[in-house]
């Protein structure tokens, strides 16, 4: 196991190339803590270079390579935030980069890591089939590989992260912190554990892809043949290594499961009340302190790992919170087919101070009587009784209503 020693060695390395990402708080967010008294700062790592952590371990790793090693280039396997990291580190290192990313990856984050000077290549319908892909030629090229959290090198460098967390908050007492493979959590238990045991640290897993809390409760790495099916695509990994489950064994005060829709709720309220953007695996970690599901105590750092999320992607997720947080209202109607008719409707939601979001008038729908149109609503509303006082005044106009399609 590497030790506090490495990470401050790793530390020399990382810091000049990374930034210093600041610890923020939220008074609204704070306050929807169950039963309260738990301050939270947040570790905004979704403002990191590459918009993610994980920059720090690759580009230790990369740093550690022979002359002769760095000749022959490298290679990784990712889906997203580990291919950036890699390639902003070859590019920063003079090193060729080749990273194998599955056909269904992003646009967006295969154009962001082209931009940052790697070769991408697409092979495989899924991530274990680009790992395959990136092995061959891993041998067939020379290249060196760079796991995402298999080694000693990037758990060294995540583990900078906890560093910086002990310097800028001088009272804490509690950590938070997803877990996909491992390496995060481990270089953040080494930093935190070796330098100040009594700090309380809490694994967080979505509990789709939960072998590290499984395998945490039975005091050993369990199996795990189950694809992982979450939005918290970061994390969707299907067990750590044998390596990265030893610091999660020794270290880690509790590991626990969250739900995919209380993050999306974390996400969406971060968006909102702190203005920041986070993709769903970096909103795990105050979903499950939100939820209830993990219990820090003291001054509690969150960290939020990463926030490279796709526009459309984030839209539709706060779109469908707001629907399910009762900020949305979805409702069908129907019409009489003449001029002014849909004007008339609009009038009702307009003086109850509803904001129509989205309008479907459909002329030929059979769901409605000839001579009517349907009409599909989609009104953002303040909460549910501002919702249901729009239902109201629309049946009290005697307009027909369904909340249901």
């Amino acid at each position: 196991m590497i030790s506090l020693a490495d990470i401050r060695s790793a530390a020399n390395e990382v810091l000049p190339i990374t930034h210093r990402t600041p610890v923020l708080t939220c008074a609204g967010i704070e306050r929807r803590v169950p039963g309260g008294g738990v301050p939270l700062v947040f570790k905004a790592e979704n403002l990191q270079r590459t918009g993610s952590f994980k920059i720090r371990g690759a580009y230790y790793r990369l740093s550690q390579l022979s002359a002769a090693e760095r000749k022959r280039g490298v290679a990784a396997a990712s889906a997203g935030n580990h291919a950036q990291g890699v390639a902003l580190a070859a590019k920063l290192l003079g090193i060729t980069a080749t990273i194998y990313m599955p056909e269904f990856a992003s646009i967006a984050k295969i154009k962001a890591t082209e931009g940052y000077g790697a070769k991408v290549v697409l092979a495989g319908a899924n991530f274990d089939e680009a790992v395959a892909a990136c092995a061959a030629f891993v041998e067939q090229s020379g290249a060196v590989y760079v796991p995402p959290y298999d080694d000693d090198a990037i758990i060294a460098g995540q583990g900078t992260l906890g560093l910086e967390l002990l310097e800028d908050i001088q009272d804490l007492e509690s950590v938070v912190a997803p877990i996909g493979g491992g390496g995060l959590f481990a270089g953040l238990a080494v930093a935190l554990k070796e330098s100040r045991p009594e700090v309380r640290l809490i694994g967080v897993q979505a509990e789709t892809a939960d072998n590290a809390v499984r395998s945490f409760q039975a005091g050993k790495l369990l199996e795990n043949t189950r694809a992982p099916e979450t939005i918290c695509d970061g994390i969707a990994v299907k067990s750590p290594s044998p390596r990265t489950f030893e610091y999660i064994r020794k270290y880690a005060d509790d590991v626990v499961p969250v739900t995919d829709m209380a993050v999306a709720d974390a996400l969406l309220l971060l968006l909102e009340r702190a203005k920041l953007v986070v993709e769903p695996s970096g909103a795990a970690g105050l979903a499950a302190v939100l939820s209830g599901a993990a219990k820090p105590r003291g001054k509690t750092a969150i960290v939020l790992t990463g926030g490279n999320i796709d526009s459309l992607r984030l839209a539709d997720l706060t779109q469908r919170e707001m629907l399910r947080a009762d900020r949305y209202l979805k409702l069908y109607t129907a019409c009489g087919d003449f001029p002014g008719s849909l004007a008339r409707l609009l009038a009702i939601i307009a003086a109850e101070r509803g904001n129509v979001a989205n309008v479907g008038h459909d002329r030929l729908s059979s769901h409605v009587a000839l001579g009517h149109t349907r009409v599909e609503f989609l009104i953002e509303v303040r909460d549910k009784a501002h919702g249901e006082k729009i239902i109201a005044a629309i049946a009290a106009a005697g307009y027909p209503i369904n909340v249901s399609d």
